[in-house]
């Protein structure tokens, strides 16, 4: 069993804080649940909760980081961290000392002149991709969307434009599932200026210590009760997303991790499933680690859908049964950086087919710039996936794992050769050849004859109709390959007829 990922919590930049702290909080929050089957339990989360069907088949989304830190393009996405700490002589070079230039003023500068949600919308579509998740609002508090609960927001300030619910329209409208990512939790202590600097902005009342932008920034008053009115305020930013946006999925960053969190976190998932049950929509909380699994194991989640971070590092080396994501980033950085590298389709069409393998779902980030733009170079790579899934979507959507994930078949110590990865639908065998074009013949070593699997009874080349010659001996599966790849980034062989395994998705998202 794959676990991946249910490492120790830490803090994960939660606000730090006690449990008593979240009850007041929680006993401060307005009205009652809507009406439903769900309470704020994990009992009644785990009686109720169902992964949605529509996840189960999508295999590829589309994430997103774009908000105030595209502007100065540095470093990564905690620009606003990293400019009071780190980055500190940088920004004053670049833009002026923290006391006339802080974070706030980035506001009018990310202007999203060039935003094109249709556009968007429509390059979403091509890449192949099934659903798609913005960040409404990163660590830095500043939300994309119209709110009424927090006037720093991109409808009021800065753009002055409702950026999410543009997304939003424009997604739906191509016939793609729509999610919000909310990492806000994170904000309480996000940025921790050294004494020195604090000590300057505090004497000048400036910038962070400005009473104007105090709830911006939350570093003059980290008291309890700031943090009981932190802590209503992220409560109320998800009931606004959730009723203005109808969420199919409201994806959490790892500030929820923390066990003293769970009354909120329960409640603001018994609401969720509430209001998406009225509408009749299947939806579902993603999360990382153990956040939703009050057991401290991630292979006992509770109504969330299991999200890791960045493949390779922290999700499944192997196949992990049940329902899970990896968010992974187009290029070096989340946001976009000035200098950021961008992975190629390549590199990206292998991951995708190797998560799909492990039976995962990848999430594959995008970083827009702050004019609204998505770069050339990250639209090219999108186009390029979706031409790949126009011809072997068929093994990806809608599958899941075979008993085995895949062979790489190396020569010797090179690290040249083809790499296979399997997936499996209904009684059909996909394998998809990635890495080196094989020379005329590739010997499937994990079908040999006698296998429980059985034998073949024919096998094809997706995006052709013409039936491949193989034959089958106690070495494996021998198939006669064209000599040269139909796709610079791998092809897909669909064997028929034989006997396997049965869906391993679960109603939970659990591995049982």
């Amino acid at each position: 069993m794959a676990e991946g990922g249910n490492d120790p919590t830490g803090y994960d930049m939660a606000p730090e804080t006690r449990l008593e702290v979240v009850e007041a909080a929680v006993a401060a929050l307005p009205g009652q649940l809507p009406a439903g089957p769900f309470q704020p339990t994990w009992e009644s989360l785990r009686a109720n909760y169902r992964v949605p069907s529509w996840f189960v088949e999508a295999k590829f989304g589309l994430f997103m980081h774009w908000g105030l830190y595209s502007v100065p393009a540095h470093h990564n996405e905690w620009y606003e961290k990293h400019m009071y700490a780190a980055d500190r002589q940088w920004h004053v070079e670049h833009f002026g000392p923290q006391d006339k230039f802080g974070y706030k003023d980035f506001i009018p500068l990310f202007t999203a002149e060039k935003f094109d949600a249709d556009a968007w919308a429509a390059l979403f579509k091509q890449s192949g991709a099934r659903f798609v998740i913005p960040t409404a609002q990163h660590h830095d508090n500043f939300a994309l969307w119209d709110s009424a609960v927090t006037p720093f927001n991109a409808r009021q300030m800065g753009p002055k434009r409702d950026l999410i619910g543009e997304l939003a329209r424009a997604v739906r409208a191509q016939g793609l599932k729509f999610g919000v990512s909310n990492h806000g939790i994170e904000n309480f202590q996000f940025i921790n200026p050294p004494p020195d600097l604090a000590a300057d902005l505090q004497a000048k009342h400036a910038d962070l210590y400005d009473p104007k932008w105090a709830d911006f920034y939350h570093v003059a008053d980290r008291s309890d009760a700031a943090c009981i009115k932190f802590l209503t305020d992220w409560y109320a930013r998800n009931v606004e997303l959730i009723e203005k946006y109808h969420p199919d999925m409201l994806w959490f960053d790892n500030g929820v991790d923390q066990r003293y969190l769970d009354p909120l976190k329960l409640r603001i998932a018994a609401y969720y499933y509430n209001r998406a049950k009225a509408w009749g929509q299947d939806v579902s909380l993603s999360t990382k680690k153990a956040a939703y699994a009050p057991d401290n194991n991630n292979l006992h989640t509770i109504g969330s859908i299991l999200d890791f971070e960045k493949i390779g590092i922290r999700s499944p080396a192997g196949i992990r049964p049940g329902v899970w994501q990896v968010d992974e980033p187009i290029g070096s950085t989340w946001g976009y950086t000035s200098d950021m590298r961008v992975s190629g389709p390549g590199p990206l069409i292998a991951k995708l087919a190797d998560t799909v393998s492990k039976n995962g779902t990848l999430l594959l980030n995008l970083s827009p710039k702050a004019d609204g733009t998505i770069p050339a170079e990250q639209q090219a790579t999108l186009r390029e996936i979706g031409a790949w899934l126009a011809v072997n979507g068929e093994a990806i959507y809608g599958t899941l794992n075979w008993t085995i994930f895949g062979e790489d078949h190396r020569r010797g110590s090179d690290t040249t050769g083809s790499n296979l990865r399997f997936t499996v639908k209904g009684d059909i065998l996909y394998v998809i050849l990635l890495g080196e074009w094989p020379s005329e013949e590739i010997s499937i070593d994990s079908l040999p004859l006698g296998d429980e699997a059985g034998a073949p009874t024919k096998v094809t080349l997706l995006g052709t109709t013409k039936a491949l010659d193989f034959t089958q001996d106690s070495q494996g599966l021998h198939v006669q390959l064209p000599p040269t790849a139909p796709s610079p980034y791998g092809a897909t062989l669909k064997i028929s007829g034989l006997k396997l395994n049965a869906p391993t998705w679960t109603a939970s998202g659990n591995p049982e």
